[in-house]
């Protein structure tokens, strides 16, 4: 059946994190989870963002369970005091993995990556390790993973995944994103294979009219005229709300939007390229991953 936010059942006594949820779908995901009961930590760089997200939530929702969580993915010395403070929740349900950049100028993370593979691929896949100890201990619990329908254009350029050859922004957010897809589907192999009681999802959220389009350039005046025919924030939250609370979805499943080519609409299962689900390649980027990020998830190769 599909999806929407209306779909959401109760989450009362479960606590979720949202990253990047001070704008975009991560505010509207963030917004519809507390209005449902649960504890939302807001994990965005922004403390002042944050709590103005917080404010906004709390004029719709007035007695709604809000917490800042600072963390910016592009210093993983700040994932892992993110994974640290939350990790002093009494339980975590959810990790819903959704902050990004898109197209960004060649900046370097902290630690010297490209932004995009850095932020999208190492941030998430750094903080969900770190968390998956905490989520063990909470049965049922979940990690959701936010890739895009970009993942159909991307390759993964493992001879250079720092960018040191050359940046097209374009190509290599395909690559990010892909490499989303590849993490959620090697994470999952691994947690069944280990017995562990976290599931993993996948989601990507069609084509969403969100503040990840601030470095579009001049295309971004079009933004608005795009809005009129896809997806509105609230409603690229909804595959998210769907990964992060549907009591029906398939462990290792993804899932994304089910009108105009997975555009818009109400969410559903999604399709993913061969590539994403290619298990060698996974393994590939798992490794290196923890050789880049220095984490180790402690999960046997499958």
């Amino acid at each position: 059946m599909p999806f929407t936010a209306a779909d959401v059942p109760d989450q009362s006594g479960r606590c979720i994190i949202v990253t990047g949820a001070n704008t975009g779908i991560g505010f509207e995901a963030a917004r519809v989870l507390a209005a449902k009961g649960a504890r939302v930590l807001l994990a965005c760089r922004s403390k002042d963002k944050a709590e103005g997200a917080m404010a906004a939530i709390r004029r719709e929702t007035p007695g709604a369970d809000l917490a800042f969580l600072p963390l910016d993915q592009a210093d993983l010395e700040s994932v892992r005091r993110a994974a640290d403070l939350a990790a002093q929740e009494p339980r975590i349900d959810v990790l819903l993995n959704n902050a990004g950049v898109m197209m960004p100028p060649l900046e370097r993370t902290a630690q010297g990556f490209e932004p995009q593979f850095g932020i999208n691929h190492l941030g998430t896949f750094a903080l969900t390790a770190l968390l998956l100890p905490k989520l063990a201990q909470t049965p049922g619990s979940r990690v959701v993973v936010t890739a895009s329908l970009a993942h159909k254009r991307g390759t993964l350029p493992l001879d250079d995944l720092t960018a040191e050859k050359g940046y097209n922004r374009g190509t290599r957010y395909s690559e990010s994103k892909l490499a989303n897809m590849l993490f959620f589907a090697e994470l999952d192999r691994r947690l069944r294979a280990a017995g562990s009681p976290v599931t993993v999802v996948g989601c990507h959220p069609g084509v969403a009219q969100t503040e990840l389009m601030r470095h579009f350039g001049p295309m971004r005046v079009l933004a608005p005229l795009f809005g009129l025919f896809l997806n509105t924030a609230a409603q690229g939250a909804w595959p998210a709300l769907q990964a992060a609370t549907d009591p029906k979805i398939e462990p290792g499943g993804y899932y994304g939007p089910q009108k105009m080519g997975e555009a818009k609409g109400p969410s559903g299962k999604a399709k993913r390229t061969a590539l994403a689900a290619d298990p060698v390649l996974a393994r590939k980027l798992w490794d290196i991953s923890v050789e880049a990020t220095g984490i180790d998830p402690g999960l046997a190769a499958v």
